[in-house]
């Protein structure tokens, strides 16, 4: 697990990082099948490093009825921060719909985690199972660590990568402010108007007015 958690660090992209946490899960904890990550954008489900199929048609249907372990996870930071369930062909009266569906597809046994850290919630990481009763109290302890290093880890990569293009957008920036002030003879302020206004009236975001400068030469 340490080892696990000094890799995840070293991940060189978020995609990385997700992928490193979904197949450790199904490296360290016992019973487990497949895993992904499922976070919620607008109120639409978006499952990530999946390592299963089974993983991305569970989230479809959590998203498909609006009910599900994983889509409560990551939909109410307020609630359980784990869960397990040890038999999905039993009775779900938390999620009546899905439980019935999730075992035709052939989930057995299930388990999630919110990964969240005192900033921010970032979704789920949930773990499945072709077997009933295939997680432990081990299991869960061996998950939750799993979860906790995953959070700290997945929040890193994504600051880093918020970081890098945030210099990426301010280099394009000023490069497209340097085309502009050469040839039209604007000053410094006046080539970051032009930016701006263009970005406001056709509704474009700033980095891709610089980027499309920078391509073109100019403004069209």
């Amino acid at each position: 697990m340490a080892s696990m958690a000094r890799d995840l660090l070293a991940q060189e992209s978020v995609d990385a990082t997700l992928e490193r946490i979904t197949s450790s899960a199904t490296e360290l904890v016992d019973g487990c099948d497949a895993a992904g990550i499922l976070v919620l954008r607008a109120g639409r489900v978006e499952t990530l490093a999946p390592t299963d199929q089974l993983v991305v048609d569970s989230d479809r249907l959590q998203e498909r009825l609006g009910e599900g372990p994983c889509f409560d996870a990551a939909r109410h930071a307020e609630g359980e921060r784990v869960f397990r369930i040890a038999n999905l062909a039993g009775e779900q009266p938390s999620w009546p719909a899905y439980g019935p569906r999730a075992h035709a597809l052939g989930v057995g046994s299930m388990m999630g985690f919110l990964l969240f850290t005192d900033d921010e919630d970032l979704g789920a990481l949930n773990l499945y199972s072709r077997k009933a009763g295939a997680f432990t109290e081990a299991s869960e302890l061996a998950g939750w660590l799993l979860a906790s290093h995953a959070a700290v880890a997945f929040s890193s990569a994504r600051t880093q990568a918020q970081l890098e293009q945030a210099v990426a957008t301010r280099h394009a920036i000023g490069e497209a402010m340097g085309i502009l002030m050469g040839s039209h003879h604007l000053s410094e302020e006046q080539a970051f108007d032009v930016l701006r206004r263009y970005s406001q009236e056709n509704n474009v975001k700033l980095r891709e007015v610089a980027r499309l400068i920078c391509e073109q030469g100019g403004l069209s």
